[in-house]
């Protein structure tokens, strides 16, 4: 699955916080994308029609059902796909050309490899 921008903002703040109340989701958004209260639980209830969060009472709890990890690793996955024919050595050039990856990042990579 992949995510849209309005659906990632609210997923962040659950996978950030935890079962967190839609007011507080709302409040945090409002500060970090200027969201208002509308809007948020407009998105809110997107993400419950989708599967990737869940209602709880009392209070509007929203818990998340949708792992952060299982959305990267579909990105990730997208990603190598789509942009680099399926290569993570490609990828792993490209961020190197880039200097997206320092040399000890590259290390810590190698060592875990």
């Amino acid at each position: 699955m992949r995510l849209a921008d309005s659906e990632r903002n609210v997923m962040e703040v659950l996978w950030e916080n935890g079962p967190t109340r839609a007011k507080d989701v709302a409040a945090a958004l409002t500060t970090k994308v200027k969201w208002g209260k509308t809007t948020t639980y407009t998105m809110i209830t997107r993400c419950i029609d989708k599967g990737y969060i869940r209602r709880d009472e009392p209070k509007f709890m929203c818990v998340p059902l949708l792992p952060k990890s299982q959305v990267a690793q579909e990105d990730t996955d997208r990603l190598l796909t789509n942009d680099y024919n399926g290569s993570a050595e490609a990828l792993v050039a490209a961020l190197l050309e880039q200097n997206k990856l320092t040399r000890e990042e590259l290390e810590r990579l190698l060592a875990n490899a």
